[in-house]
C-alpha cells in the first residue's frame, strides 16, 4: 500500500497523542519504519502494517493509504490470459 501523504499521517498522529514509538508498538513495527513513513523517505508498507496503521489511528485505512499495482500484479493478469 502507497501512503497518501506524510503530512496527513503526522498529522494525525499528532491529534491522536501519538508518537512514533507508540505507534510502531501499536502496529507491529519499528520507531524508525514510522520515522521513515513520517519523512516520506518511505511510501510504501504491507496492506497488513496499512490496516494496523490505521487502525491504531482510529481512521479508515484508505484516509491514509491507497493500493499500488506493483508490477508483480500486472504480470499475473498478463499470465492468466490464454492467448489466441
Amino acid at each position: 500500500m502507497r501512503l497518501k501523504s506524510a503530512d496527513t499521517l503526522r498529522a494525525i498522529m499528532q491529534m491522536q497523542g501519538f508518537s512514533m514509538s507508540r505507534l510502531g508498538r501499536y502496529a507491529g513495527c519499528s520507531k524508525s519504519f514510522i520515522a521513515h513513513l513520517c519523512s516520506g523517505r518511505k511510501t510504501t508498507c504491507t496492506p497488513q502494517l496499512a490496516e494496523n496503521i490505521a487502525e491504531a489511528l482510529s481512521v479508515p485505512v484508505d484516509v491514509l493509504f491507497v493500493l499500488n499495482e506493483s508490477a508483480r500484479c500486472v504480470r499475473n493478469e498478463r499470465s492468466s490470459q490464454v492467448p489466441a
